[in-house]
């Protein structure tokens, strides 16, 4: 039974870490919803305002795909290698796909190999906030958005220097702009 165990936990874990499909945001009516809820663009990291957005979670599925939802809101995972994200190398900035808080600067933008967006240092420590995840056996940090508590990834301590930190977030949970 003992070595059942590492087998069937393994596929466990891979389902629901990789659960939900990524889906393009096709739905102009959906997009303008949600264009319209991120009415502020931040140009200076000194100026950045973390205020609190609250929304009943009719109001956030009004805004947001069905993909976005689980993620933000329901604390989901997007499958590794889905996300658009990955191969962006232009300069600009990473936005909370739920509120458009600025989040991440491409400066700090890395290749981590792991499949999903990754970055060594939020764009003012203000941003983010973390709080422990004991979910799926393990202890995690997770990392929400500081202005609307929606839930954009983890955080690591096996990133590069200068911070030696990854923040490894969904894709889906961020919308880049580029300078």
């Amino acid at each position: 039974m003992k070595n059942l165990f590492l087998p069937v936990f393994v596929v466990t874990f891979g389902l629901a870490v990789s659960c939900g499909a990524s889906q393009k945001k096709t739905d102009d009516d959906h997009q303008h919803k949600k264009e319209s809820a991120i009415s502020v663009n931040y140009q200076s990291v000194d100026t950045i305002k973390v205020g609190n957005v609250e929304k009943t979670e009719d109001e956030w599925k009004q805004i947001l795909s069905e993909e976005e939802y689980h993620i933000l809101r329901e604390d989901g995972t997007e499958p590794a290698f889905s996300s658009d994200l990955l191969d962006i190398k232009k300069e600009g900035i990473y936005y909370c796909a739920a509120c458009g808080l600025p989040l991440f600067s491409s400066e700090t933008k890395f290749e981590s190999g792991t499949g999903w967006p990754s970055f060594y240092k939020p764009i003012a420590p203000k941003v983010v906030t973390k709080k422990p995840d004991h979910r799926f056996a393990t202890v995690r940090t997770e990392i929400e958005c500081a202005q609307c508590g929606s839930h954009i990834g983890h955080v690591f301590n096996d990133g590069p220097k200068p911070t030696g930190l990854r923040y490894c977030m969904n894709g889906l949970a961020l919308d880049f702009k580029a300078k």
